[in-house]
């Protein structure tokens, strides 16, 4: 009897085991969703430390030596400001190269800058005219009239190239209006020349000036115009506070 009554109790002593070990395993399950919670986490702060990683890469002034070749912290956070506008205004269809001019310096310095920036590269850096009557070694004034032989300041988008009286040149679209925006029909366009030479410069102390035209050395200024053609941004800078302060590209 004693026997008989021992075999439902062991029964239900093993019932009951079996029941709390499915209570045991549960939270394991739950603690495996909180395990994929957690790769979720750390799969953000990846992301966010990618990001923390990007903000401390040095950026592309730095990357390019840019203050050992004379170019400006400020005047190249200008031409990227401008260069990012004309972008958003899908202006450019050539979003690779920046051309900056950097008029502030003097004709016997090379202050033209072409930088590829998807490559993080100078591929030029040369000398550059101003225009006649703009100024002697130094530019100082500007215009956007007809026939006033002065060089217009501004961004502007590079167009197609063509043969002419100053031989390969490429035209101008200028993008600012009471600034550059006459510069097309003025023929204001990128050549060559024979008076931006360094044999010139030494001769002189300056170089020769050109109508208006950013003009270059003869013998670069085939490979510079064909870096740039075609929906480049082309950036004429120069400290003149009517232009910094009311630029319809830097304050559009």
């Amino acid at each position: 009897m004693l026997r008989s009554v021992r075999l439902p109790i062991v029964f239900l002593f093993a019932f009951l085991i079996l029941i709390n070990f499915s209570f045991v395993y549960k939270p394991k399950v739950v603690a495996n969703k909180s395990i994929v919670h957690t790769a979720y986490n750390d799969s953000a702060s990846s992301k966010k430390f990618i990001s923390e990683v990007k903000e401390e890469t040095p950026d592309t002034y730095i990357l390019l030596d840019l203050e050992d070749k004379g170019l400006s912290k400020n005047v190249f956070d200008l031409a990227m400001q401008g260069y990012n506008r004309l972008i958003k205004k899908r202006l450019l269809r050539n979003k690779n190269i920046i051309t900056i001019a950097d008029f502030s310096k003097p004709s016997n310095q090379k202050r033209l800058y072409v930088i590829d920036l998807k490559r993080n590269k100078v591929m030029f850096q040369s000398l550059v005219a101003h225009g006649h009557n703009s100024g002697l070694d130094y530019a100082t004034s500007f215009s956007n009239e007809n026939d006033s032989h002065k060089s217009s300041l501004g961004f502007y988008v590079t167009v197609n190239t063509y043969t002419g009286d100053c031989g390969y040149a490429l035209k101008l679209k200028g993008c600012e209006k009471g600034f550059n925006d006459h510069a097309y029909e003025r023929a204001i366009v990128v050549h060559g020349s024979e008076y931006v030479t360094d044999q010139f410069l030494k001769s002189n102390g300056f170089l020769g000036r050109s109508f208006g035209c950013p003009a270059l050395p003869e013998k670069i200024s085939k490979k510079i115009i064909d870096v740039i053609k075609n929906g480049s941004c082309f950036f004429l800078y120069h400290p003149t506070q009517k232009y910094l302060l009311t630029s319809p590209i830097l304050h559009g």
